[in-house]
């Protein structure tokens, strides 16, 4: 186990500069997610870490001593990446217990890890095994043993669930968590999934364009993003984002939206009439109400799941609106509706995307 710093690390390629400034610090024994969208440099900054590629410019150390320069095979790190890359001629124990044989250890020792790991995995009675006789999850975890045999001071893992099909993501992703439990190791972890990334991480670093957005627990980035672009990414729906005007009706701020117009959620200091701002409220903290609503929205789409329905609406001059409900709805498409947005879970950004905070 270890800690990570990275300070200014910058990358290019050419004349395409990928990374500007990451400055990151990932403490020993912490599970850190990388998110953004395609492009956003997720990948290249994991690839930084592990050497397998090098900064333009920057430092990185690994408990406390400078890596920056050193090859990959030098910084004690393992990488698991999103294709399994087994060989496909050995056996699963010896797949996993191959870079110990290039590191010189001894048969007795190289057994009685790929041992440990076998049993942590689930994969001991798989051992004699090649790859080809095993479903796509246990190729998957063999290549997490392969990483875990090493004892490497931290796991990096490139989107390695990727290639599995919804049911084997979901089992996958609850060994990983029960993996650091056990082991207790500092991971870091790259993938685009926003439910991998919100049951995994303690903490998740959101990226966009080569720069860091914003980072902080899951619950932090999803209750308080720092501005529009967190607010839309993470979240699954996403955050309704509704363009909104100030305005003055009797001597009072309040917020035109399309059609309506509401009281403004929370005092906001320089705020004044005439202001373009983004109002955000997430699909669960819109309620549809008898009366008196906020809103009125016409159904355009209803998906029901038995245990949750989704509701896809639409307001003139507003773009298009999802709601989520806890059970069963009796309604159908093309009803109208009222409805209400919980004030405490309004969100406010400004013209520029910057969140504006409550007192």
């Amino acid at each position: 186990m270890a800690d990570l710093k990275i300070k200014g690390a910058t990358k290019a390629f050419g004349a395409v500069k990928v990374l500007h400034g990451i400055d990151l610090e990932v403490k020993n024994g912490e599970f850190i997610v990388f998110v953004g969208p395609s492009g956003c440099g997720k990948s290249t900054l994991l690839r930084v870490i592990a050497g397998l590629e090098t900064v333009t410019d920057g430092e990185i150390e690994i408990d406390g001593v400078r890596v920056t320069h050193l090859p990959a095979s030098d910084r004690g790190l393992a990488m698991v990446f999103q294709s399994y890359a087994l060989y496909p001629h050995m056996s699963v124990a010896e797949n996993m217990g191959f870079a110990l044989q290039n590191m010189g250890l001894k048969k007795p020792d190289i057994e009685a890890r790929v041992k440990r790991a076998a049993e942590m995995l689930r994969l001991t009675e798989y051992l004699h095994r090649k790859p080809k006789a095993l479903s796509g999850g246990q190729r998957q975890r063999v290549a997490i043993g392969r990483a875990i045999v090493r004892d490497p001071k931290i796991f990096l893992f490139d989107e390695p669930l990727s290639n599995l099909d919804a049911e084997l993501r979901v089992a996958t992703r609850k060994e990983l968590a029960a993996l650091h439990t056990e082991i207790g190791g500092t991971m870091i972890y790259v993938t685009h999934d926003q439910v991998e990334a919100m049951t995994l991480a303690h903490r998740i670093v959101v990226l966009r364009a080569g720069r860091i957005e914003q980072v902080g627990s899951p619950l932090e980035l999803y209750n308080h993003p720092a501005n529009l672009f967190v607010a839309g990414f993470i979240g699954s729906p996403r955050m309704n984002l509704l363009p909104a005007t100030v305005e003055t009706q009797q001597g009072e701020l309040r917020l035109k939206l399309g059609n309506a117009s509401l009281p403004l959620p929370f005092a906001v200091p320089g705020l004044a009439s005439g202001a373009s701002v983004t109002l955000g409220v997430r699909p669960e903290h819109i309620s549809i109400v008898p009366q008196d609503g906020m809103l009125s929205l016409k159904l355009d789409l209803l998906e029901q799941l038995g245990g949750e329905t989704f509701f896809y609406a639409s307001a003139p001059g507003l773009p298009q609106i999802t709601l989520r409900q806890d059970g069963q709805a009796q309604l159908q498409r093309g009803d109208t509706v009222a409805v209400r947005f919980a004030p405490q879970h309004i969100h406010l950004f400004t013209e520029d995307g910057t969140a504006l905070a409550r007192p």
